[in-house]
This record gives C-alpha cells, structure tokens and sequence, in this order.
C-alpha cells in the first residue's frame, strides 16, 4: 500500500475505533515489515501500527532490496536536503493516515529504530503537539539536528524514551547516553534504559516499550483527569 508516496504495512484492529496508534520507523537497509512484527503485542493488539518504508533504495545482497529514510555514509555528515525531503514525507503520510484510519488524533505515538530514530526526533520534537510520546531505540539525537530543533511549551513533560544495548556495535551505547543528556533541556518527561544487548530489541527491552506506550504514549490527558 502507497499513503502519499510511502508504501507502508499496517495493522488495524476490528471496530470503528478511534484506537491509538504508532507510527514505527524501521532503520537502515530495512523495511516496512522489519518492526511490523510488533503489531500484534502492541497494547494487546488494539492499537493502529502503521510501518512505513523509507524513500531510498539500496541493494543488499540475493537480489535483495533494503531501504533507508536519507543516504547514509560511515563518517560523513547526512544530505541535509534529503533529510528535509525524508520528513516532509513522513508528515505527508502521517496526515494522509489520521483521515484514512481510525486514529484517535490524541493518541498517536512515534517510535524509531537506528536511522529511523533520527527521523522520530525530527518530527516529534519539532511538533511535540502532534504527537503523545516518542520512542528511540536503538538510535542516536545527532548534534547538528538537536541545535537546530527550536524548544517550545510543549516539550515540557512530552514523553520520551530512549533505549540502547550496551554491546551495540553500530551505534555505540555513548551516542545514546549524549541524546539523554541533549533531551534534559527540552523538559521531556525521559525514561532512559540500557539493556546487555546488541543493536536490536529483546525481550527485555520490548517489555519496557510495550509498558510505556500503555502506561504513557497511550493515555489520554483528558481522561485521565476525568473523575
């Protein structure tokens, strides 16, 4: 499926909602199906997953094909312009969805992998307003894009959760304890983990992630406050 020139995989509950719903960026050389897999632990099943694919193609091998969000170079600084465009997509998309599925507009948490991290601190700390949480896994909040972000009232107690192997090999665990340190000044309510793995999520790290989107990404403020 094709939502504003971005195929995707989606998972949608039955009913007429609205649910909450994730939006999960996959990371370099992946695709739409690498975090899918999630969808069905995600709040029991009962949530909107959507996975969209990055724009960038790239050979992998056995007539494989993996994707990415912007060209990427082992110690060189990323397009700048092809970030821009990668994240004028990603909004296209989200727009598209919240008028194509049952979204309740409240609830609508990012989650990004490796590169899709990044793409994941672009958006959501840009319009923290649009957004109910932010989750980094596995990826690292790059200098140039954390000066360039501005701070506005909405940051403050936006939830935000970093997770990190400690044996990670493409991203060293440094990068990620950097992001903690960048996050305190935006005010965001962090949870910051790091767990004895490599650059991936186990079992012990998806169930803190499934636990902070029900107990945070998920709740709505206004019902909470409710008597």
């Amino acid at each position: 499926m094709v939502v504003e020139k971005l195929s995707y995989a989606a998972h949608v509950p039955p009913g007429e909602g609205p649910f909450p719903a994730l939006i999960a960026l996959h990371g370099w050389g992946a695709n739409a199906h690498d975090l899918f897999g999630l969808a069905p632990m995600i709040h029991d099943g009962k949530a909107v997953v959507l996975c969209p694919q990055g724009p960038v193609r790239m050979g992998i091998g056995g007539g494989m094909a993996g994707y990415g969000w912007f060209p990427f170079t082992p110690g060189q600084p990323p397009d700048v312009e092809a970030f821009k465009a990668a994240a004028d997509a990603l909004r296209g998309f989200i727009d598209a969805a919240l008028e194509r599925f049952p979204i309740d507009p409240a609830r609508v948490a990012l989650a990004g992998f490796s590169q899709g991290g990044i793409m994941a601190y672009e958006l959501a700390l840009r319009e923290p307003g649009r957004f109910s949480g932010l989750a980094a896994l596995s990826a690292w909040f790059p200098e140039p894009l954390a000066n360039l972000l501005p701070k506005v009232p909405e940051h403050e107690g936006f939830p935000v959760l970093v997770v990190h192997g400690t044996r990670d090999p493409s991203i060293p665990v440094e990068r990620a304890r950097e992001a903690r340190e960048a996050l305190r000044s935006y005010g965001v309510a962090l949870m910051y983990r790091e767990f004895d793995m490599g650059h991936e999520i186990h079992k012990d790290a998806l169930r803190v992630i499934l636990r902070w989107l029900d107990e945070r990404a998920f709740v709505r403020e206004a019902a909470a406050a409710s008597p």
